[in-house]
């Protein structure tokens, strides 16, 4: 009996702020997986190692948490004045499913750095010594996002004495600016027309079977709701909702429901097809904790607390793309995040999440009634980890 034997593809594997993911070049990817479809999704769910029914992604380049089952697409741009078309997938674990519905905020950094370690950036617009503006279309929400990157000698500065809770080690700093990102073709970033809905909830979530929520799409469509109104505190670890099977699952009714009140899908069932978007986050005033890696972090350290729950877990920081949804509401009078950090005006907001802090700032303005974002802003870091081939089966695709 014969089997297949194993092609070799060009990839670059990288941490891009708290997240990590496969990078590749569109070019460098095989014929029929340079197009959307089947093809492209099967060799990613393989380079991933999904499904996998013991969430281990022991046969691939995953790492079994939504932070790590990632992979990105870049090639020169075909959108005037930009300098890449970044491509992000975001690979289902325990299902064979990509979803392709959002962007990833961290792995936008990567790529950033990447588009210059690929040579997709002309060479013109690098320089020897400073900061590279690499401007990029994010082709999953047709946004722009500029990755101010440092370049030392014509080459990405990687090192440097950036800290960034949640990653282990300190880096160099990239001030990634997201431009318009809120999707309000048509109506408001706030899809249902108001800063504060009433959501119908089973009692199971809330004993009232009613639960406010402030729904958003900046960034990414994300639900926010008072962590007091589900019984929480804010403080939460990451272990204490993702040990709790039956939190997970009221979580994920939640973002269901509010899917389905955002216009994302039809009914609640079709949830499952939409793992990535919308996100699911509970917000709470400013409280001390200690965070996963030990750091206290005091109630005078931050402006409120936020956790975050990604493809139906809790994650470990933040996202970055909830990070500019939080950003962006605590601007905005009214929302349930800015009434958490303190009703105030401000430009910036800095929250505390599972792993430390995070600091984020948003522009925005209200015309003819609706609110805009123009900008967010925030810094990251990312990091090559290794570079060469990754080995799939050649009938995996």
């Amino acid at each position: 009996m014969s089997y297949p034997s194993q092609i070799r593809i060009l990839a670059t594997y990288m941490r891009g702020g708290t997240s990590k993911g496969v990078f590749f070049r569109l070019e460098d990817l095989p014929k029929n997986c340079r197009v959307p479809g089947e093809a492209r999704d099967n060799l990613f769910l393989r380079i991933i190692g999904s499904p996998d029914p013991y969430g281990k992604h022991t046969d691939g380049l995953g790492a079994a948490t939504s932070s790590t089952s990632k992979c990105v697409i870049l090639s020169k741009s075909t959108v005037k004045d930009h300098d890449v078309d970044y491509l992000y997938g975001q690979v289902s674990i325990d299902s064979p499913f990509v979803d392709w519905s959002g962007n990833c905020g961290n792995l936008s950094t990567g790529a950033g750095a990447f588009a210059i370690h690929a040579g997709l950036v002309d060479p013109e617009r690098i320089p020897e010594n400073g900061i590279c503006k690499v401007r990029i279309w994010q082709a999953n929400i047709g946004k722009t996002i500029v990755a101010n990157v440092p370049v030392i000698n014509g080459q990405v500065q990687e090192t440097g004495d950036f800290e960034l809770d949640g990653v282990t080690f300190p880096a160099a700093e990239i001030v990634l600016e997201f431009f318009d990102p809120a999707d309000d073709v048509g109506v408001s970033m706030f899809p249902t027309g108001h800063l504060v809905d009433e959501l119908d909830v089973p009692s199971s979530i809330t004993p009232s079977g009613k639960l406010k929520a402030t729904l958003i799409n900046a960034g990414i469509p994300t639900i926010f709701v008072n962590a007091s109104d589900i019984g929480y505190s804010g403080t939460e670890s990451q272990d204490v909702i993702n040990n709790d099977a039956e939190a997970l699952l009221r979580f994920e009714t939640l973002r269901a429901i509010g899917a389905v009140q955002m216009g994302l899908i039809e009914k609640p069932e079709d949830a499952a097809k939409r793992q990535h978007t919308p996100k699911v986050a509970f917000i709470a005033p400013p409280a001390g904790y200690v965070a996963s890696s030990g750091k206290v972090v005091s109630a005078d350290d931050i402006d409120l607390l936020v956790r975050a729950l990604s493809m139906g877990k809790l994650h470990h920081a933040m996202m970055g793309t909830a990070a500019v949804a939080i950003g962006t509401a605590a601007m905005i009078p009214g929302t349930l995040v800015n009434t958490a950090a303190g009703s105030a005006v401000r430009k910036a907001v800095r929250f505390g999440h599972p792993s430390g802090t995070l600091r984020v700032g948003a522009e925005v303005s209200q015309i003819d009634g609706k609110w805009k974002v123009s900008k967010a802003i925030m810094s990251r870091s990312a990091r090559i980890i290794m570079e060469g081939c990754v080995r799939v089966p050649a009938d995996s695709f």
